[in-house]
């Protein structure tokens, strides 16, 4: 699960990590009020959204005037912004956060992730903050730092001076360093992080650390544990389809394709949706029902496959491993029934019963093509896509 910035910023504050003073507001009439009590005659007015790449894109901007702010809150609060980070239909912007301006001398990055190979917590620290880490990894990898810490080390100052030694970092700058590292270690512990980012970290005119952003991911196997993180879930930030879906315990991930994908298992899913790009096709979705693919399951599947106008028809791949096929190819059947499907229907089913279960859709005096090859039923959903 992803925060907003300003929510990030929160959690920072609660570990006593440096922010700035801000406000968030969810109507244009309260940024004056906001603007006026930060105090200060500039300030910086940001888009909240799950995705990077706001500044260029108009979701950030620097104003010297409280007029300004609500203008920006007017222009964006409603709307979709679209970064390079987001689909072509951008994300919702629900909420701006207005903070006061902060001095700039430089700019670093640092992150922390989850590095399932030394089972460690990694920390990520660059000399070159606020660009994309992908561009300074392939440009300039002497200025990247990937240090890993053992959860059971609860001192992390050895590590902290590494890394603070690739940032830059004097001596004023590395003692303020040494508790941010800890605090942080402890966040990302405490509150199950996947990811943590701040990009830029900045030093500004007075030679001090400041998190000028915050981006956090929550491992959402453990937000059974985290009851308040749960709160600041922000359903408009997803696809529609997508949070639906994950309502009904479905694996969903939109695409841009028109060949719809009912799939029974993630490597299958992926094996499917390879094959109809073969043959030169365009998946509309990723979708696993999961090993016990029952009728129910298979009607809320066809339902939020629907929901996607571009879908011009659906590929049902399933295996019959933990259920049988006859069992699969019935509730098949009573979806399409129930959804009222007005699409072309491809339905390759193999495994247990699968002969048994081809003969049940083939009985069942509705539009699918029952197709027992995976290569034959791709390219014939193919076809009918075009």
């Amino acid at each position: 699960m992803n925060l907003h910035e300003y929510q990030g910023k929160l959690l920072f504050a609660q570990y006593n990590l440096p922010v700035s003073k801000g406000k968030v507001i969810f109507d244009a009439s309260d940024a004056e009020d906001a603007c006026n009590e930060i105090g200060g005659s500039k300030w910086v007015v940001k888009a909240q959204v799950h995705a990077g790449g706001r500044g260029k894109s108009g979701g950030v901007e620097l104003i010297d005037s409280v007029k300004s702010a609500t203008r920006f809150a007017e222009r964006w609060l409603g709307k979709r912004l679209v970064t390079y980070q987001t689909d072509k239909k951008g994300q919702l912007v629900n909420s701006i956060l207005i903070e006061e301006c902060t001095s700039i001398s430089k700019e670093l990055y640092l992150s922390a992730v989850v590095d399932r190979d030394s089972q460690k917590i990694v920390f990520i620290g660059s000399s070159e903050g606020g660009v994309n880490i992908e561009d300074v990894a392939k440009n300039s990898p002497e200025k990247i730092i990937y240090q890993g810490i053992d959860i059971e080390n609860s001192n992390a100052k050895e590590e902290a001076l590494s890394i603070s030694r690739v940032l830059g970092l004097n001596d004023i700058q590395t003692k303020q360093f040494i508790p941010m590292i800890e605090n942080l270690l402890r966040l990302f512990i405490e509150k199950d992080l996947s990811l943590l980012e701040i990009n830029p970290l900045v030093i500004n005119d007075n030679g001090d650390l400041h998190c000028l952003d915050a981006k956090i991911n929550i491992d959402s196997n453990a937000l059974f544990r985290q009851p308040e993180l749960q709160e600041m879930y922000d359903e408009t930030q997803e696809d529609p389809q997508e949070a639906e879906a994950a309502k009904s315990d479905l694996s969903y991930v939109s695409l841009d394709g028109n060949i719809g994908c009912m799939v029974n298992g993630a490597g299958l899913a992926m094996g499917t949706m390879d094959t109809i790009k073969f043959f030169g096709g365009n998946p509309a979705n990723f979708l696993d029902v999961g090993g016990t693919a029952t009728q129910q399951r298979v009607a809320k599947a066809f339902k939020i496959i629907l929901k996607d106008k571009e879908v011009k028809v659906v590929l049902v791949n399933i295996f019959g491993g933990i259920v049988r096929c006859d069992l699969i190819a019935e509730g098949v059947v009573a979806a399409m029934k129930e959804v009222n499907i007005n699409i072309p229907v491809v339905v390759r089913l193999e495994g247990n019963n699968a002969d048994l279960g081809a003969q049940i859709l083939s009985e069942a005096n509705i539009a699918i093509h029952s197709i027992n090859n995976l290569s034959d039923a791709a390219n014939k959903a193919v076809e009918l896509a075009k």
